[in-house]
């Protein structure tokens, strides 16, 4: 699939709006160990190859393990998630999938169990960011390196 454009240096100033953004999260009260798995997770639901090898990159830079990595996918039937992990994760999908899930209460008590306010916040933010990058990605087929 041939990229269709670099939005990089099509609009340097939408992408700084969004890398700005993205610099704020590393002020965000999550652990960055889960900002990775997030980041990955949401990019593959969205399908988006570039950011997908680009997080799973990081992620084993940052120490993840192979195993986790490769059960991320199916994390609601994997046991190598930890209850933090896995409020984040269900919080991750229902807000990438907004207009299907409606961020149900459930998914909302769940997150409430294992992060403050502030953290919910910040998670939702992480969540939106790469959402963003995602959009942009998977539109202008932005493709990892070999």
């Amino acid at each position: 699939m041939e990229p269709r454009l670099d939005y990089y240096a099509a609009s340097p100033e939408a992408v700084t709006a969004i890398l700005k953004l993205e610099a704020a999260n590393f002020d965000f009260a999550i652990e960055k160990p889960l900002l990775e798995l997030i980041k990955l997770r949401v990019s593959q639901v969205n399908g988006c190859s570039f950011c997908t090898d680009l997080h799973a990159t990081e992620a084993r830079k940052s120490g993840e393990t192979e195993r986790r990595l490769h059960a991320l996918p199916v994390w609601r039937d994997a046991p190598f998630f930890t209850p933090r992990e896995r409020a984040a994760l269900a919080w991750a999908e229902s807000v990438t999938l907004v207009a299907q899930t409606h961020i149900p209460d459930d998914i909302y008590a769940l997150l409430c169990t294992e992060f403050s306010e502030r953290e919910r916040v910040d998670l939702t933010v992480a969540i939106a960011t790469i959402n963003s990058w995602n959009r942009l990605a998977v539109s202008f087929r932005a493709q990892p390196t070999l």
